[in-house]
């Protein structure tokens, strides 16, 4: 059974950093991209990055780039996003999603299996 399971959402101050993680299974999740999402309350959802099956290219939306890094451990079956200097306006559900292909395509990657979320909130 596909599967995608993400953890290490929770409450961090503004400015901090936390990390999460997305682990795959019942698919190849190494030979895929794999993107993460984020929706608040009474947004749309947001895409925020999208990081290809061997790392590369990786992109990163506006609002978070410089910020936020995409990685992966495929021999984990693991990608992580580590979210540094943490602001308010981070706060949302973060999901992860596998793409068919293994590149990245930016925003325009298209996805067919997602995870259900980690709630992220940062707040003094």
């Amino acid at each position: 059974q596909l599967q995608l399971v993400e953890s290490g959402g929770g409450l961090a101050q503004p400015g901090g950093s936390l990390r999460l993680s997305c682990v795959g299974s019942g698919f190849t999740i190494e030979s895929k991209a794999v993107g993460w999402f984020r929706q608040a309350p009474g947004k749309e959802r947001e895409w925020v990055t999208c990081i290809s099956s061997n790392g590369e290219p990786t992109y990163y939306a506006d609002s978070v780039k410089g910020r936020f890094t995409a990685s992966r451990d495929n021999a984990k079956k693991t990608v992580y996003l580590l979210m540094d200097e943490l602001k308010p306006e981070d706060t949302a559900v973060y999901s992860c999603a596998a793409s068919a292909g293994s590149t990245c395509r930016a925003r325009f990657t298209t996805y067919n299996s997602w995870g259900q979320g980690t709630q992220v909130t940062v707040s003094s």
